[in-house]
């Protein structure tokens, strides 16, 4: 099973580059969201500074700090969410047999705007929250918080592909994810991480390089190899993120639509869909739970 797992995230990873290899443009989706996020933050953390003041316990933020420093948490949220789901919609658009641009891509997003609001405002309050209880509670507490966290959001893997295509309720969307999540994909989520698996793997490659260039003793060459990493670092994680939200995607077309997305092996997909053995129906689409998907529903 695990060398079945192993081949799956390989062969899904390709079938995702693929679709990144059709449309390279969405790799700047990425790259907007972090800059846009980052000006979110230096817009917001600056006043925040600025109606704080040294105190004999370190430096204390005022009540305006923290409205201030709350409303920066959940815009920050909201714009990482828009361009997540403007890469959904060019990965839906491209897996459905058209040609997406950047353009088209924000646009979807924008005709979306009002719909991902909540998810924004409702994912942002579930990350804060469990953050705040995290930092009072011990190490025992930390682990259910994060294995809370974890659950959080493999249920909700699906919610903004729904959203985005579908134009539903956050509830609905929501209700539908965790539907999805407990009949099929649930079961071999941790074998399914293909795409975080070969992101780190890319990093790791790039850790002897920046080695050799500390081990020169040279402090120019080990700045030079310092940056390098750095970058090749980010190129990584622009890469990892468009092919995460085309994944997401695609796992979404196949459970809504029993049909096999452009560019994608069966016997990947299907991996990622597989009941546990014994399982009546496992190796069908139809048997899944004793009922089928259907278009915008999914068996519920």
């Amino acid at each position: 099973m695990g060398a079945m797992r192993i081949r799956n995230s390989i062969a899904i990873f390709k079938a995702s580059w693929g679709v990144i290899r059709d449309d390279r443009e969405l790799l700047w989706l990425p790259v907007i969201s972090a800059i846009a996020t980052l000006a979110v933050v230096v817009s917001f953390g600056v006043p925040v500074v600025l109606t704080g003041s040294d105190s004999a316990d370190g430096f204390r933020l005022g009540a305006m700090g923290w409205v201030v420093a709350a409303v920066g948490y959940f815009v920050a949220a909201y714009v990482t969410i828009f361009f997540n789901a403007a890469l959904v919609s060019a990965a839906h658009e491209r897996l459905s047999g058209g040609d997406p641009t950047l353009g088209s891509a924000l646009a979807g997003a924008r005709r979306r705007a009002a719909t991902i609001l909540p998810w924004a405002l409702l994912s942002a309050s579930v990350s804060l929250f469990l953050r705040a209880v995290s930092e009072r509670s011990g190490i025992l507490g930390r682990i259910v918080v994060g294995i809370i966290g974890m659950a959080w959001s493999l249920v909700t893997f699906l919610v903004l592909p729904i959203l985005v295509v579908e134009n539903v309720g956050v509830g609905e969307a929501v209700r539908r994810s965790a539907s999805m999540f407990k009949r099929t994909w649930g079961e071999n989520v941790m074998g399914q991480g293909g795409v975080g698996l070969v992101g780190f793997l890319a990093v790791l490659a790039g850790v002897p390089v920046l080695v050799l260039t500390l081990l020169t003793g040279n402090a120019v060459v080990a700045g030079l190899g310092a940056v390098v990493f750095a970058l090749w670092v980010g190129v990584v994680m622009v890469v990892t993120s468009a092919l995460s939200g085309v994944y997401q995607t695609a796992l979404y077309l196949y459970a809504s639509t029993g049909e096999l997305p452009r560019g994608y092996e069966p016997e990947a997909i299907r991996g990622a869909f597989a009941a546990r053995p014994g399982r009546a129906g496992s190796g069908g689409l139809g048997g899944f739970g004793g009922g089928g998907f259907s278009g915008r529903g999914f068996g519920g």
